[in-house]
């Protein structure tokens, strides 16, 4: 096992999970099921990555902070702090510098949507 790697059943400090890569963006899955997911992820500085989810997106900063547009809305989620992207909504993600974010997604509750 080494320092990244998550372990049930006990806390642990979720940014030192995953670590920065020079000029790209990483993830790293930390849950997965059939209802939803958990991932984390690590951005260099100036990366952008755009999403479009059939579900709601919780986004959380936790080390850094984001630029993120949602509707043609810009806002910037400093660490600590949360942004919601609707279902069915095309959202941004920029790195203005090297930040970290827990990204949810969870499925239940859309099994009737027609896309």
């Amino acid at each position: 096992m080494n320092d990244s790697e998550l372990i049930k059943s006990l806390p642990q400090n979720i940014g030192s999970a995953i670590e920065y890569c020079h000029g790209s963006i990483v993830n790293k899955i930390i849950l997965k099921q059939n209802t939803g997911n958990v991932t984390l992820s690590s951005f260099d500085i100036g990366n952008v990555q755009v999403y479009y989810f059939p579900f709601d997106h919780l986004i959380q900063v936790i080390e850094g902070n984001a630029s993120v547009c949602i509707d043609k809305k810009w806002s910037t989620v400093e660490e600590g702090q949360i942004i919601i992207s609707p279902a069915h909504m095309k959202h941004l993600v920029k790195a203005n510098q090297r930040f970290k974010m827990l990204s949810t997604i969870i499925k239940s509750g859309y099994e009737d949507v027609r896309i």
